[in-house]
């Protein structure tokens, strides 16, 4: 692996999957790096690692301006209940520091599931492996290459206050 590269960008030539690697500078918002990366903020997923059980978990990719309805995820998952690992152990399943978790190239393999608004979307950018490593790809490569499980897990986040 060079040095410019990242598990993530290993994964995806390895995999052969249709993708641009969007470089900046790292952003301190979501919105910076939607601006940053040219794109809308609804195409900006995070990638968030939840837990189902003992070394359990499970990636949800979220659109930012989104956020995860508990009740939806637990409902799709069948599972009366989840809890988000803390940076330390997220890193420990990963491979990855919290805020460029993605399941690209992951140290584990776990299940993905993808919020259904993404497959609006034209391209959707998912973080690369490392701050400032961006992936831009097609929702649908995106799913097939994760093997994700698109389902509605996700409510629109309130405007925030000024």
């Amino acid at each position: 692996m060079t040095q410019d590269s990242t598990p993530a960008l290993e994964a995806l030539a390895e995999g052969g999957v249709a993708h641009e690697v969007v470089r900046t500078r790292p952003a301190g918002s979501a919105e910076e790096s939607a601006e940053l990366q040219g794109i809308e903020l609804g195409q900006l997923l995070r990638t968030i690692v939840v837990r189902r059980a003992d070394n359990d978990y499970v990636f949800v990719l979220v659109p930012a301006g989104r956020r995860f309805d508990w009740p939806k995820l637990r409902a799709h998952l069948g599972v009366s209940r989840l809890s988000l690992p803390d940076a330390d152990e997220a890193r420990a399943v990963t491979g990855y520091e919290r805020g460029a978790i993605t399941p690209f190239g992951s140290i584990n393999a776990w299940p993905v599931v993808a919020d259904l608004s993404i497959t609006n979307l034209d391209k959707v950018a998912i973080g690369g492996g490392r701050r400032g490593v961006n992936i831009h790809l097609t929702p649908t490569a995106l799913v097939e290459a994760t093997g994700a499980n698109v389902a509605d897990v996700t409510t629109q986040e309130p405007p925030t206050q000024r």
